[in-house]
Order: structure tokens, then C-alpha cells, then sequence
């Protein structure tokens, strides 16, 4: 299914990095004479001054349900219970005990996260004035910062024609400043030839097997437009870390408006369809096929066993995060009762918000 471009006339395009706020609750800071309106610095200070204070406060010490389960050192075994979450069964030890055994976990304060950055051709589509770069950008950007400031170490792996850059996990504002530079420099499909084919997030997915080490959090972020084989390789990186797929999503790629005749283009092969929107029939069926890849992408998810995240292009960031922790920590409530199995995968479809123009 063609993932991803419309062929439109030129128009300007937003800068990588770069998002456009749709309401926000402060005037943005004047970017200083020495400082370029869209460098690092100055996109990192918009964020701080309308985003990452407002989310801060808003989570009131709450970041932490971001990083739930992750941080931790083995601290003893034990017989599983029935609230116990399955990822953190000890198949070895239940194998000789022939009775299921967990690890139990000792909480480091240093927690540490993982941004694998699907950096793809297909990110670069929206429909509207933001693209799906652009989200995952200010997602990292935004997330790095709130975690950094807490003491928590952050580190990237990106991902394009195959796996591009490490950037190790480290702390303190500098460092989200070399993570938000190293993406603005990364060139997008409207300067590019789409000749690097498929995306296959495998690659990804097997380089952060082997880069990160030590237990911690990984937001996996990515549309998941991808060729197969992934699958397998999230579920094996879940049971060792704590994984949130977090996953860009621009409207248009669930059903199509009425537009005549467009070309369809896409993003990571260069190749073109010339289809009529027009057609009722069509416009259903490509509804339709989009319907059947949501379902199988949601299951393939809940099998994988992570918590899923939707960022959509026409959807407020900080809502979106907080209806994710907020619902994760009710899901921790619910499971510590007994209510609800802890190993349910957890997904978080975001509403579209109403803003002021």
C-alpha cells in the first residue's frame, strides 16, 4: 500500500525539528541576535518555555510513570504470583525449580532512556502543517529534556538507510542539544532521492539489542510502516526492557478526502500511482485496507507485549502524554489489585483536540 506522500504543488515546508504550536499558553522566547531562529538552541528554549514547563507541572513528579518498570537492578528471586508481570519470569531458574520464578528488582534513581528513531523517508509526510518528523521530534526533544533535568540519562539510536548514528546515553541539557542538532541535520524526502527502499525497523530493533545493555526504557519511534520480520525481535527486546512503541500517525493515511485527481507517491521507493479520490468506491476501499493494517498492527504490538503510544500530526503533544501516563498508572493500579493482567499491552489512542486558530 502506498505509505505515504501526496504530490502537491511547492509550498514551504515546516523545518525539521521545528513544530508548529497550535495554541500555546505563552508567548515564545525572541530568538537572541547571535542565535538562529530554527538552531538547536533556540527550538530546544521554545519547547522549554511552552511545552516541557507546562508538562512538568502538569505531571506534577509523575515523569517517572514514563520510565515505569525500568532502572532497576536484580535484587532477589521469588515464586510468581498472580499479579506479577510476565516479563520479568526468569525462564532459566523456572526451568531447574520446575515452578515459575521472578526477578525482583531494586530501584535505581539514574534511570535511564532509549529513543530508537525511525528516521525513514515516510516520516516526512503530513497532511497538515506539521509532518510526522516534525512530531517525533519534539516528542524526543521534549521527553529528553523533562528526563534530563531529573537526573535521567538519555541516549539515541537513529535509523534511515539502516542504522546512521549511536549517540550514547548521557545526561544534562547539552547533550539534548546535540540529540535535537543531530536530527535537524538529517536531510528529509523533499531533498532526497528515495533510493534507500523499505524501511526494516529488524535493523533497528537488532543494533539496539546489541548497543544497550543495561535495563531501561525504549521508545521505539516509528509510523511502523515497515517491511515484516520486526515483530519477533520487539517482543525479544521487551522482555529485557521496558518498551513503549510510540507511533507517528499523520489522518490522511486512515482515509482520504474527496480531492479529484491526485498522485500518490511513495515516500521510500519513488514509485507513483495516479488514483481518482473522487470515486466513492476507492475512498472506501482504501479505508478499508487501512482499517485491516490498524488491526494487525495493534495486535502485533499487543503481542510484542509494550505499551503503545499514538502521536498524531493534528494532535496536542501534551495531552497525548499525559492520557498515556495517566492511563498507565491506572493500569498499575488495576493490575496491584488484581483487576487487570500486568503484562497488557497498553495502547493510547489519542483524540483529536479542538485548538483556537
Amino acid at each position: 500500500m502506498f505509505s505515504s506522500f501526496f504530490k502537491r504543488s511547492p509550498r514551504s515546508e515546516p523545518v525539521a525539528g521545528l513544530a508548529v504550536d497550535a495554541a500555546p499558553t505563552t508567548a515564545e522566547p525572541a530568538p537572541k541576535e547571535s542565535e538562529p531562529a530554527h538552531s538547536a538552541e533556540h527550538v530546544l528554549r521554545r519547547l522549554e518555555w511552552t511545552v516541557i514547563r507546562r508538562l512538568d507541572g502538569l505531571l506534577q513528579g509523575d515523569y517517572r510513570t514514563l520510565l515505569r518498570g525500568t532502572g532497576l537492578d536484580l535484587a532477589d528471586l521469588r515464586e510468581y504470583q498472580h499479579h506479577d508481570d510476565v516479563r520479568h519470569i526468569d525462564w532459566n531458574v523456572t526451568a531447574r525449580m520446575q515452578q515459575p520464578h521472578v526477578r525482583v528488582f531494586t530501584e535505581d534513581r539514574e534511570m535511564s532512556a532509549w529513543f530508537l528513531l525511525d528516521l525513514s523517508a515516510s516520516i516526512d509526510f503530513g497532511s497538515g502543517q506539521n509532518a510526522k518528523r516534525n512530531v517525533s521530534t519534539e516528542f524526543v526533544a521534549v521527553l529528553a529534556r523533562l528526563l534530563t533535568r531529573h537526573g535521567n540519562r538519555v541516549g539515541a539510536l537513529l535509523y534511515g538507510s539502516g542504522v546512521e548514528s549511536v549517540i550514547p546515553a548521557r545526561s544534562g541539557r547539552q547533550h539534548v542539544l546535540q540529540l535535537l542538532h543531530t536530527l535537524q541535520q538529517r536531510p528529509d524526502a523533499h531533498t532526497t532521492a528515495p533510493d534507500a527502499g523499505p524501511t526494516r525497523l529488524d535493523e533497528l530493533l537488532q543494533s539496539a539489542a546489541h548497543v544497550i545493555k543495561r535495563r531501561s526504557t525504549v521508545f521505539v519511534v516509528s509510523d511502523f510502516i515497515s517491511e515484516p520480520g520486526w515483530e519477533k525481535l520487539l517482543a525479544l527486546l521487551a522482555r529485557r526492557h521496558e518498551v513503549v512503541a510510540v507511533r507517528l500517525l499523520d489522518p490522511l493515511e486512515q482515509e482520504l478526502p474527496d480531492l479529484g485527481l491526485i498522485t500518490l507517491r511513495d515516500a521510500e521507493t519513488g514509485e507513483h500511482v495516479l488514483v481518482d479520490t473522487h470515486d466513492p468506491g476507492f475512498r472506501q476501499r482504501f479505508a478499508q485496507i487501512a482499517a485491516q493494517r490498524e488491526t494487525e498492527l495493534r495486535m502485533a504490538l499487543v503481542r510484542a507485549g509494550v505499551d503503545t503510544l499514538e502521536l498524531r500530526t493534528d494532535d496536542d503533544l501534551v495531552q497525548s502524554i499525559l492520557r498515556f501516563t495517566e492511563l498507565r498508572k491506572r493500569r498499575s493500579r488495576l493490575s496491584a489489585g488484581g483487576a487487570l493482567p500486568a503484562h497488557l499491552s497498553l495502547v493510547v489512542s489519542p483524540r483529536v483536540l479542538e485548538t483556537s486558530p
